[in-house]
């Protein structure tokens, strides 16, 4: 299975949405295997770590998101959930999960309920270890419309996780001290 083959049904390659994602998902799949590796223990699947490390974000043409030149007409939020129908109508519903659960640290059915979210009312949270490595890795890259985006700080992602709730930099300060 070749990730890139993939995106390229959904975005037509050469095009600025199209190179954001690609590369987005190197940077999030680079971050994520390197951050696997050091948990050799816990027995992460590499290769399957790679791919929907590449595929997580292949939902976001189905929303309006202008700068990043996608004019879909959901919410970002939901380009998890929206990735996870795409792949799952690919035969790939392990790495449709992965779509699913990487939003945000995760989203339980209770938060989506509190906050009136425009998403199904259930548990979006990273269960694997690769599901967690990717979600983990994705918090360090932020798709801003441009190409070159430098990794962001630990200390910088806390601080956006903070108006989420100290539960969510919990869990991101538990993946720290796990993949680093």
């Amino acid at each position: 299975m070749d990730p890139i083959e993939i995106i390229a049904e959904f975005y037509q390659p050469g095009t600025r949405t199209y190179n954001i994602l690609v590369q987005h998902g190197k940077q999030v799949a680079d971050k994520a295997v390197s951050a696997a590796k050091n948990v050799p223990h816990l027995n992460p699947d590499l290769k399957f770590i790679r791919e929907a490390a590449m595929l997580h974000d292949i939902g976001i043409f189905l929303t309006h998101t202008p700068e990043l030149g996608c004019t879909g007409e959901y919410p970002y939020v939901c380009h998890g959930y929206l990735g996870r129908e795409i792949l799952e109508r690919k035969g790939l519903p392990e790495h449709g999960l992965v779509c699913e659960r990487h939003v945000g640290v995760g989203i339980t059915a209770e938060e989506i309920k509190r906050h009136n979210l425009p998403l199904p009312e259930y548990d979006m949270v990273p269960i694997s270890i690769e599901e967690q490595v990717i979600c983990f890795a994705d918090k360090f890259f932020s798709k801003n419309g441009h190409l070159i985006v430098n990794e962001e700080s630990v200390e910088d992602i806390l601080c956006r996780l903070e108006r989420y709730g100290s539960d969510k930099v919990m869990i991101f300060q538990s993946w720290v001290r796990l993949f680093k």
